[in-house]
C-alpha cells in the first residue's frame, strides 16, 4: 500500500500543478481581456470585455485556489499527516466530477486512502 500512497502523491501534485497551469493561463487571459476593455470604454465593446475579463479572473483564481490545495495535499500525504488523508478525501470526492482524469484519480484516492491499510499508514505514532 506504500507504493499507492507514494504513486497518489504524485498524481495528486501534478493534478494540482497543472489547475495552477491552467489558472495562470486564465489570469494571462484576463490581462488581454482587461487590455481590451481599457481601450473600448465608451463603445459597444465594453461590456462584454468587461464581463471576460472577470470571467476569466474568477476562474483563473479558482483554478489556482484549487491546484494549490492539491500541491498543499501532496505535500502532506508525503509527510503521512493525518490531515494529508482527509483533505485528499475531500478533494477526491470533488474530483469525481471532473471527467475523465479527475473520476479516475478520484476514484483511486477513495480506494487508496479508504482501505485498512491505508488509514494505518496515516495513523499518528504514539
Amino acid at each position: 500500500m506504500e507504493r499507492h500512497v507514494r504513486l497518489l502523491r504524485i498524481l495528486v501534485g501534478l493534478w494540482g500543478g497543472l489547475a495552477m497551469l491552467v489558472g495562470v493561463s486564465m489570469l494571462l487571459l484576463a490581462t488581454g481581456a482587461w487590455a481590451e476593455f481599457r481601450q473600448s470604454l465608451g463603445t459597444a465593446v465594453e461590456f462584454a470585455a468587461g464581463l471576460t475579463t472577470l470571467v476569466f479572473a474568477v476562474i483563473g483564481a479558482f483554478a489556482l485556489l484549487w491546484g494549490g490545495t492539491h500541491v498543499w495535499a501532496s505535500t502532506l500525504l508525503r509527510r503521512r499527516r493525518p490531515l494529508g488523508r482527509v483533505v485528499t478525501l475531500a478533494l477526491a470526492l470533488v474530483n469525481l466530477l471532473v471527467l475523465p482524469f479527475g473520476t479516475a484519480l478520484g476514484v483511486y484516492a477513495l480506494w487508496v486512502l479508504l482501505t485498512d491499510e491505508g488509514r494505518r499508514l496515516f495513523e499518528p505514532t504514539r
